[in-house]
């Protein structure tokens, strides 16, 4: 289910940018990029869909994404990966931390440039459909392809451009396989990893610089918000089963890195680990337990002392980063807890981790 929300995450994000592109002729202009033109996201809806074993098919959205028609005819797209709404909390915290790695990589961006001449008779012809070729910047990874996206002129000065049909994004193609794999193993299910996205964008044409009249859109309404603001939670501390579930999906991230033997935390580490400190402080009344494993390499002893070291590494840097020391406590348990097959370099991967466990306390 969360892969299906991510392609229908990735395929939205295209149909953006190629809604995006088919931003509509101006008032009787000839330039149809006159002024420029601002996405609505409250009028708007961005879609995907996903398959899970086999024949479940399921539904989400995204709540946070903004674009752009420049009057030179660039497009942008951009859309807040935290805001990914697949209608269950949890689950939106695998799709999170698991497969967007969004504490990583926060926006999926689309961009194109758009050809006046596609879109000139747009005013008498109200509505056609247009190729757009697009570029998705996803989890570090950027694509190239074309969409059919289907342009509507609603009035002068507002344009609907939809995907005319779903577009199909392939986990593999943006490095996302790794998260597809953690989220069959935290869901217990079987993923399909591809997923399909629609979309319906509404795009307002701005106001002509100088004009004494409100602009169609504010400035600000185009401007994405930070991937803190913009996670489908309550906000203030988490419930007792909420605290629990998000550190049962965070330990299976494995995006703690260290220098290689050593207990020196990493500086790839960071943005992971700001995550975690945000959500210990609103699990208040609870002890995490950081939780140091190691593969098996080397002997027991070693494992032992370099996992309580590595353990205790992560306590100091989330204290340094405000979490009150009397929330946490650190424990090594270097090889003795395996979750994969040490005689591979994929299983002795998973064993090296750094886990958290709630170990006293419940608030509701």
């Amino acid at each position: 289910m969360g892969i299906s929300l991510f392609r229908n995450t990735i395929r939205s994000v295209i149909a953006a940018a190629v809604l995006c592109g088919a931003v509509l002729p101006a008032q009787g202009q000839n330039d149809p990029f006159a002024s420029g033109w601002t996405l609505r996201n409250e009028q708007s809806s961005l879609n995907f869909q996903s398959v899970k074993n086999q024949t479940k098919v399921e539904s989400s959205s995204f709540a946070t994404f903004s674009g752009s028609v420049a009057q030179d005819g660039a497009a942008t797209v951009t859309v807040m990966l935290e805001s990914v709404d697949t209608k269950i909390d949890l689950r939106n915290v695998r799709m999170r931390f698991l497969f967007f790695e969004s504490f990583q990589f926060p926006e999926a961006v689309i961009t194109a440039q758009l050809d006046p001449a596609e879109l000139a008779d747009l005013a008498t012809v109200r509505r056609k459909t247009v190729a757009l070729p697009y570029t998705l910047d996803l989890h570090g990874v950027q694509q190239s392809a074309t969409a059919d996206v289907v342009v509507t002129l609603i009035s002068d000065d507002l344009v609907s451009v939809a995907t005319k049909t779903p577009i199909s994004v392939a986990a593999a193609d943006f490095n996302l396989m790794g998260g597809v794999e953690k989220l069959e193993e935290a869901a217990n299910v079987e993923i399909i990893p591809s997923a399909t996205v629609t979309f319906d964008f509404i795009f307002a044409r701005n106001e002509p610089q100088g004009s004494t009249a409100p602009a169609a859109v504010p400035q600000s309404e185009a401007e994405p918000a930070a991937p803190a603001q913009v996670a489908l939670e309550p906000a203030g501390n988490f419930s007792a089963e909420a605290c629990i579930g998000r550190f049962e999906i965070l330990s299976r991230s494995n995006n703690t890195y260290f220098k290689s033997g050593s207990a020196r935390l990493d500086g790839k580490s960071e943005p992971f680990l700001i995550s975690i400190a945000d959500i210990v402080k609103r699990c208040p009344d609870m002890v995490v337990e950081v939780g140091g494993h190691t593969d098996s390499v080397g002997s027991d002893a070693t494992n032992m002392r370099l996992s309580e070291r590595r353990a205790a590494s992560v306590l100091r840097n989330l204290v340094g980063k405000g979490v009150p020391e009397s929330n946490l406590t650190s424990a090594g348990y270097g090889e003795s807890q395996p979750k994969a097959d040490n005689s591979t370099s994929k299983g002795r991967w998973k064993n090296r981790r750094i886990e958290f466990r709630v170990i006293k306390g419940t608030t509701e």
